[in-house]
């Protein structure tokens, strides 16, 4: 058997904290991370499901004296949830892979709009993980003593740095740990829900009699339209609740198979716990004539008189345990900006909207660089925010709804435009657009009302994220108009003429001309080999081997090609994928093969697939090695007129790191300079 390789104490820690690294080539490791309906409820569904606790409260406060109405907000609330998930699952059957509102407006509508979704979906996953923590962190200390509120802002962060550790070691890890709280505030909101009910039971008459009250006096002293713009406000400012539906068809590539199936059983979970626990909430708040009370939320106000005949022990326990459960599914909640948010800036940085490595995938098969950035955006806006719930729920609503908007707008064109192909296209249509209508109003009604107390700056920093991608779209673009033209080259490379290349390669004659004879290459595993690090059948490459021929002749007369099938987060969606990059990595290194054997020299293909170039790359070495004695390893690198930190940043630069790690392995390796004449 071979012999473990032993491992350093940094490694160690590492593996103690976010465990062993998974083989992405395993098709048993993409089943091992993946979701089925239960989980993903738990961790994606969670996040709709925790906005139950300041929902629904939100919307009740902002009635005032006309409590009543509650049950009309209470109604629409539940139309919204459900016709706001139907939409989504529309979006989960038309984009079965994943990507969300981002996808859709990208496909739907043009690649800006797509780009403004995705900035403000970012911001939203950014909220969702602030929110959660603060708003889970409020809900512990409230039953704590007093004296321990003023750490509050630490108990945070402490929330947020742990859960950033959680996720690093995986999507599942994270969510069996919250899996048992999870369940806890369903059985304990569903418990308090069904035992008002039941209470109660004799009060409903009274209640809808007093509702009918209560509404002939809202029509008294406001009039038809004052009452109408009462219950609309109301059903604006609970517009926090319906946050976090988008978040399944978001985290769809982490999901089982049939992922479609799975996404859409995973909405009807979610959307029934939240409509359920909405509207009994917004019920049992009038059977109990709940009101609010200093330092409490509603709901703990609520499980304080309904428990309050079960003795002071009894009582007081379950209070506790509703609440602790309460803040632990928030907790919950935030695993949903920990999936979702990488997963929408990895989409975007293949896009090129963002900087590529943030597509790169970590040894646990996680967004590693998405999950920290999360993090760590998480820990400035609490800063900045103070942890007030109050003020992140402001911003939190107006960038959740502009996704909305996009992704209806986007659904509603489809329908429109392919409603000659699409079977009961007219009902498709109606969904998307109700919600579309809906989500509009929700929109308007909360920044015009909210605007001053934290509206505007949900715009201002979504703007800024415009405004960056915008930038880096720039640069890329710029770099791949110059890479185009060194791409050039792989027409003549494919070519059966060989004059071409020889203008190219100029030197000591062994770039063969046309009417040249072309020898038989030969395996000679004693000659001097070239093994050439290469990231595809392109102009880059072909510029690094024409250099290592001019440069140094005919001393090598092997040539090895070796590419790592890199396997980040646009590619890493089944294993059908790995399968269909593997073959991609195969067809690139053919045509360096055939054209270097083409050539006169005998050339190889070497392959392999890994979540990291740099690991790939030190696996493979020493193998090659022992195959070609005499090997000198090569990779060629961009070199911009001027380095500055934007160029480290938007090129993610392996190739030092590569070298590194081949030396320390005693591996000559050589970088080829391939000049970019462009600004940076």
């Amino acid at each position: 058997m071979p012999e473990t390789p032993r491992l350093n104490p940094f490694q160690r820690l590492k593996v103690l904290i976010l465990g062993n690294a998974l083989n992405p080539a395993d098709r048993n490791s993409f089943h091992s991370i993946s979701l089925i309906a239960f989980f993903a409820w738990v961790g994606l569904g969670a996040d709709g499901l925790s906005s139950s606790s300041y929902g629904p409260e939100n919307a009740f406060l902002a009635l005032k004296e006309h409590p009543h109405l509650g049950i009309f907000v209470a109604l629409a609330t539940i139309l919204t949830i459900f016709v706001i998930s139907a939409s989504y699952s529309q979006i989960i059957e038309l984009f079965p892979t994943g990507g969300g509102g981002y996808l859709v407006a990208s496909k739907l509508l043009n690649p800006t709009m797509g780009m403004i979704c995705g900035c403000a979906l970012l911001i939203d996953y950014i909220l969702t993980l602030t929110i959660s923590v603060a708003a889970g962190a409020d809900a512990i200390l409230s039953f704590l003593p007093a004296d321990w509120y003023r750490y509050k802002l630490e108990a945070t962060l402490l929330g947020i740095v742990l859960l950033s550790v959680l996720n690093l070691r995986g999507a599942k890890e994270s969510i069996m740990v919250l899996l048992p709280v999870f369940i806890v505030f369903l059985i304990t909101h569903a418990f308090i829900i069904m035992y008002a009910l039941l209470m109660h039971a004799g009060d409903i008459p009274a209640l809808i009699q007093s509702t009918a009250q209560d509404t002939h006096q809202s029509m008294s002293e406001l009039g038809w339209v004052g009452m109408f713009l009462l219950i609309m406000r109301s059903y604006s400012m609970g517009g926090s609740t319906y946050t976090g539906i988008e978040a399944v068809s978001n985290g769809l590539p982490i999901l089982r198979e049939p992922k479609v199936q799975t996404g859409k059983r995973t909405m009807i979970y979610m959307s029934t716990s939240l409509a359920f626990t909405v509207f009994g909430l917004m019920v049992a708040y009038l059977l109990y004539d709940v009101s609010p009370e200093a330092g409490k939320t509603l709901n703990a106000v609520l499980f304080e008189k309904a428990t309050a005949a079960w003795g002071p022990k009894m009582g007081t326990l379950f209070v506790q345990i509703s609440l602790f459960s309460e803040a632990a599914i928030l907790f919950a909640a935030a695993q949903a900006g920990f999936m979702g948010g990488p997963r929408v800036l990895a989409n975007m940085s293949l896009d090129h909207w963002y900087p590529t490595k943030f597509t790169l995938l970590s040894d646990r098969l996680v967004s590693q660089n998405g999950i920290i950035l999360m993090g760590a955006a998480a820990v400035v806006m609490v800063a900045l925010s103070g942890g007030s719930v109050e003020f992140l729920s402001v911003l939190y609503v107006i960038t959740v709804f502009i996704t909305f908007v996009l992704s209806q707008l986007g659904m509603v064109r489809h329908w429109a435009t392919t409603r000659r192909r699409e079977d009961k296209w007219k009902r498709k249509l109606a969904v998307n657009g109700l919600g579309l209508g809906m989500c509009i109003f929700i929109l308007a009604a909360v920044t015009f009302l909210k605007f001053n107390e934290g509206g505007w700056l949900a715009l201002v920093l979504t703007g800024v994220l415009v405004a960056i991608a915008m930038f880096v779209k720039r640069h890329y673009s710029n770099t791949a108009k110059m890479l185009k033209r060194m791409d050039n080259l792989v027409q003549a490379a494919q070519s059966s003429h060989t004059g071409a290349i020889s203008k190219i390669v100029k030197g000591d004659g062994h770039a063969h001309r046309a009417d040249d004879p072309i020898p038989e290459p030969k395996f000679d595993p004693k000659a001097r080999t070239a093994v050439m690090l290469v990231s595809g059948f392109n102009g880059l490459g072909l510029h690094t081997l024409f250099s290592i021929i001019r440069l140094f002749g005919g001393i090598y007369k092997n040539f090895v090609f070796v590419e790592i099938g890199l396997i980040d987060a646009g590619l890493y969606k089944g294993s059908d994928e790995v399968d269909n990059l593997q073959a991609h990595v195969k067809k690139q290194l053919d045509g360096y093969v055939e054209f270097i054997r083409r050539h006169g020299y005998y050339g190889e293909g070497v392959s392999a697939l890994s979540h990291d170039v740099v690991e790939g790359s030190a696996n493979l070495a020493p193998k090659i090695m022992e195959r070609f004695p005499q090997s000198v390893f090569f990779m060629g690198q961009l070199v911009f007129p001027e380095e500055s930190f934007l160029s480290r940043l938007f090129h993610n630069n392996v190739v030092f790191a590569v070298q590194r790690r081949l030396y320390h392995l005693g591996i000559p390796f050589i970088i080829m300079p391939v000049r970019v004449k462009m600004r940076v």
